[in-house]
């Protein structure tokens, strides 16, 4: 999903990726597009309804007003008929008389007419039969109403239709209209005849027309007043958040004294004046950190320095002691030997806190060279083989078929890795032979990479982000039979951080633990990536994904340290 996320993205323009990116970050714009978007269609929607409304309501008055004018004709039309009844004994010249005043008066006012009949001879109206007002083109008389008057004593009907007329100049045109058909009888022969109004729509069309532009001023007026307010009143809100943004971020890149301004008494400046307490209290607990840090680190540099007066005078009292335990009685030769012990344990804690000390305070340096890292994990492990043995364990060196070369400090890569084999011996298995510690080693153009794998306890959910502090242990009460001090994957990690390289760390309870070290080949290469995984491959398919970065900062879902 996340590749093709991203092959989605690399596929955009320019300037498609910069709207995005700017649509995602301003949450100003998605107000004020989503406030707009939303405005503009409730707005086309009340629009259309008062569009229908008003088109219905000019229509209907419309056809009222056709209708009484269509009966006035018909009423005048008859009332002729029949003055003329006793006089007119001429059929054709009684429809010229009935049909020519109407065909004027409609010319006149805007509307055509047709007469059509007489009923019950099969003259189709579309062949010519009748008379009709000049121009006009039959096919505007629609077959639906022309089959209604296809008999005698038929009611007055009416249809919206398509005025169709031919211009002077021999071209056809067509406007919406409203016909009406009613009957009437001549006396000079009986027959039934029926005559079309035709009226067009032209004056309903331009109302409608003039009510849709003022509509659509409006709604656009209306939408750009909606979006104009918004994005005032998104403002208001979104500036002091974009300014709590950028005074949060120069104090999180450590201008502690950064602080918003407070205006007014409103909730957004009483959000201020709580941010400025929140930075006040921060700054406060940080300089107390760091100066409780800055004593802790004195001291443990002033004692480690100031032990190693005393440490040298009770060495030189134990070595005679120790040598000259032969000539003591059992007991007294025994605390000699004991008094060594413990002096050892307790120089190798002073050296890890001078070492530490260094750390702090910025000393350390490397003294880089070229070197197989092989030859340098043969050593480790070929000394660590007597604590194997004494505990049981297996140590096993995969070796790669190529040489390991990388430019490092020899000692601070010896040290790392020693601790590491030391601590895997430590917390393997021992009553399980089938099991053993393993040393992998890698590495590419650009890193190299030393895993060291061990099938005991583990790591419990919650341990993985303590196990590379000082003085930590994953098991208090466990038996220190390596004699650890708790400072050795501290200082592994300095010594790994020293190299510009990672020191991670994986492991589930009851599955065991890896560590792996990546330094880059080359003295001062960034490094991007590992030739070893972290996760092992004989880890449960139910292990979470690990998330690869600096020493400092590797993340999975739990048992990962770092």
């Amino acid at each position: 999903m996340v590749g093709t996320s991203g092959h989605f993205w690399a596929g955009l323009t320019p300037g498609l990726r910069r709207a995005l990116t700017f649509w995602r970050r301003s949450i100003q714009a998605r107000v004020v597009v989503s406030t707009v978007v939303l405005s503009a269609v409730i707005v086309s929607g009340v629009g259309w309804i008062l569009l229908q409304q008003t088109r219905e309501g000019l229509l209907d008055h419309r056809v009222d007003v056709v209708l009484g004018e269509v009966d006035a004709e018909i009423g005048d039309a008859r009332a002729r008929l029949d003055a003329a009844s006793g006089t007119e004994v001429n059929a054709s010249r009684q429809q010229r008389d009935l049909v020519d005043p109407i065909i004027d008066r409609g010319e006149s006012r805007g509307y055509s007419v047709v007469l059509a009949g007489p009923e019950g001879e099969d003259v189709p109206l579309r062949e010519g039969g009748g008379e009709y007002t000049s121009g006009l083109d039959l096919r505007s008389v629609p077959e639906a109403i022309e089959a209604h008057f296809d008999g005698v004593n038929r009611t007055t009907a009416w249809s919206y239709t398509e005025i169709v007329r031919t211009a002077e100049d021999g071209q056809a045109r067509t406007d919406p209209g409203i016909i009406v058909g009613s009957q009437v009888q001549l006396p000079s022969d009986g027959n039934t005849y029926t005559l079309y109004f035709l009226f067009p729509l032209t004056a309903e069309e331009e109302t409608l027309g003039l009510v849709t532009r003022a509509l659509l001023t409006a709604a656009g007026l209306l939408v750009a007043l909606v979006a104009g307010l918004t994005w005032l009143v998104t403002r208001q809100v979104v500036t002091p958040i974009r300014m709590a943004r950028r005074v949060a971020e120069r104090l999180a890149a450590g201008r502690l004294q950064e602080r918003l301004e407070v205006v007014g008494e409103d909730d957004i400046a009483r959000l201020a004046y709580s941010f400025n307490q929140m930075a006040s209290n921060l700054q406060r607990q940080i300089r107390q950190l760091e100066e409780l840090s800055w004593v802790q680190r004195r001291f443990v540099s002033d004692v480690s320095h100031e032990l190693r007066t005393p440490l040298t005078t009770v060495r030189m009292a134990s070595d005679v002691l120790h040598d000259a335990r032969t000539n003591f009685d059992p007991t007294t030769a025994r605390s000699a030997e004991l008094l060594q012990a413990e002096l050892d344990r307790f120089e190798n804690l002073l050296v890890d806190l001078l070492e530490i000390s260094r750390f702090d305070a910025g000393a350390a340096m490397l003294d880089t060279e070229d070197v197989n890292l092989v030859d340098v994990v043969d050593r480790v492990v070929d000394a660590a083989r007597p604590l194997a043995d004494q505990r049981g364990v297996r140590v096993v060196v995969e070796q790669p078929v190529e040489p390991v070369r990388a430019e490092v400090d020899v000692r601070r890569v010896e040290r790392i890795v020693r601790n590491l084999v030391v601590n895997a011996i430590d917390h393997a298995m021992a009553d399980d032979p089938t099991e053993a510690v393993v040393v992998r080693l890698a590495s590419d153009e650009g890193a190299a990479a030393i895993t060291v794998r061990d099938h005991g306890v583990g790591l419990a959910p919650g341990e993985s982000a303590m196990v590379f502090n000082r003085f930590w242990r994953s098991d208090p009460a466990r038996a220190r039979t390596s004699g650890g001090t708790g400072l050795g994957l501290a200082i592994a990690q300095e010594d790994a951080h020293l190299h510009g390289g990672w020191l991670q760390a994986w492991g589930r309870t009851g599955q065991g633990a890896q560590f792996r070290l990546t330094i880059p080949r080359h003295a001062g290469a960034a490094l991007r990536h590992s030739p070893l995984p972290l996760t092992p491959e004989d880890a449960l398919s139910s292990d979470a994904a690990v998330v690869t970065g600096p020493a400092d900062a590797v993340r999975t879902e739990e048992g990962t340290r770092s």
